[in-house]
Parts: C-alpha cells; structure tokens; sequence
C-alpha cells in the first residue's frame, strides 16, 4: 500500500527540517512526499535543498492558501492513501506509517485515524493530550472531531466527496472530515495509539481571533452538510467544551 504524505509550507524554515525527517525516516516501504510551498520568501527553500532528490514532488510557487495547496498536492499525488502532515508537525515515531498500512489492511475502513499530542515549539514538553476514541455516527453533533494531521484517507475519497474547502480558510479541515464520516458514511477505523505531535500555536487557535474564526468556520462547515442553524450552533457550542479534558 502507498502512502502519499502531503506537507504544505510557507516562510517555514524553523520547522520543516523536523517534519521532512519525520517522514523520510518512516519504515514504511511505499511512501510519496509531496510537499507544496506557497512561493516561501525565508529560508524553507534552502532548508530543503538537502532532501531535494528524496521528496518525490517539490512545487514552491503562490497559491490560494494552505488548503488549495493540500487540494494541488491531492490532485498530484498517486498513493492508495493520503495523509496530510504540515510544515510544523512531526510523526510520533518511524513506524506510524507501517502501522497505519496494517490497519488499513486489517479494517478495510475507509478512513485511518489515532490520536495527537499538542507540543511544545521544541517537541519537549505534552501540552495537549487528545485521545480521539472509536467514531460512532452522531458523534461530530456531540463536539467529536478527530484530530485531522492523524487522519488518514484512501485516495478515492477524494475522487468521490472531493477535496478541502477553500472558501474556508481556517476548518476546511473539519470540514472535510465532517462531510465523508457523518454526512457520507464512510468507514472508520481507530488506531489507539498518538500517531502525530503536532507544535501549539497553529492557524486555528493562535490567538482568541483565530478560535472565534475557526468556530464561526465550523458553523459553515455544518451548514453547508445540510444541517439545520440551530443543530449546527449546539454543535459548534459543544466542540471547544469536549476539548477540555484534553488539558488533564
């Protein structure tokens, strides 16, 4: 099985040693790597020249922003899956690949999905510990979302349900995973195991303006699935009061 890994970058030069080594280091024997930079004007490039011959499609160019990006990458990649890693994230270990292989093969889901530690800017320190648990249908209604940089998808969703929306600038992502598990119905399977750290101070909650975006995102996100204002505001209401536990 293939896996076509996605990283999309801008002005990323602090951090993208780390999640390119993460992915070139996976065990894993059938690994794409695609990475999309929107046209960097720091040093991402340069940081990147080392790897050059090992990132199977290198594109630095302007785009619409981070998800017409990831869009570009999934219209180029050939893999029988595809997982989205950005530019400031790294896989917990060099076998979280393998692994998700295996559990695709043994599930035949749909959809691969495990959890993710929030980290500090050094990879050192756990601020954030989100355990996805097993999916049930209803369960983004009730604020459950996994979290999407552990996600991964079979290519042919993306040929079916489409790609991220761009209109959304910041939970497209959400989005996305709303429409092919609860709105679709496509099959999910749990691998119970932190897969992803991802760094704090991402696009949707660097600052108390970007969560406000984010969740009034996430309202859109319901309503164009076709859900009524009221059922799609308790929903988004319910999102930000599940994280909590997440903190202890």
């Amino acid at each position: 099985m293939k896996i076509s890994v996605i990283t999309v970058s801008y002005n990323s030069a602090a951090t993208i040693v780390d999640t390119v080594e993460s992915v070139l280091g996976q065990t894993h024997a059938e690994v794409e790597y695609l990475l999309m930079d929107g046209g960097s004007t720091d040093a991402t490039l340069a940081k990147l020249e080392p790897y050059r011959e090992r990132i199977d499609v290198l594109v630095s160019e302007p785009d619409g922003g981070m998800y017409a990006a990831m869009n570009k990458g999934i219209a180029r990649a050939t893999g029988d899956v595809v997982a989205i890693l950005n530019s400031d994230d790294i896989y917990a270990d060099a076998g979280v690949l393998a692994r998700v292989a295996a559990c695709f093969a043994e599930s035949d889901a749909d959809c691969v999905y495990g959890d993710l530690h929030y980290v500090s800017p050094d990879l050192q320190r756990v601020v954030r510990n989100w355990v996805s648990g097993a999916y049930q249908a209803g369960q983004f209604k009730r604020g459950w979302h996994p979290p999407h940089p552990s996600f991964f998808v079979k290519a042919a969703l993306y040929q079916a349900h489409g790609g991220f929306q761009t209109e959304l600038r910041i939970a497209a992502d959400f989005e996305f995973m709303l429409r092919v598990l609860e709105k679709e119905g496509q099959r999910a399977a749990y691998l119970p195991e932190v897969l992803v750290k991802m760094r704090t101070g991402g696009a949707s909650n660097r600052s108390l303006g970007a969560i406000w975006r984010a969740n009034r995102e996430c309202y859109q996100a319901w309503r164009v699935n076709g859900y009524s204002a009221p059922a799609s505001a308790l929903a988004v209401l319910r999102k930000p009061l599940r994280k909590l536990k997440q903190y202890f």
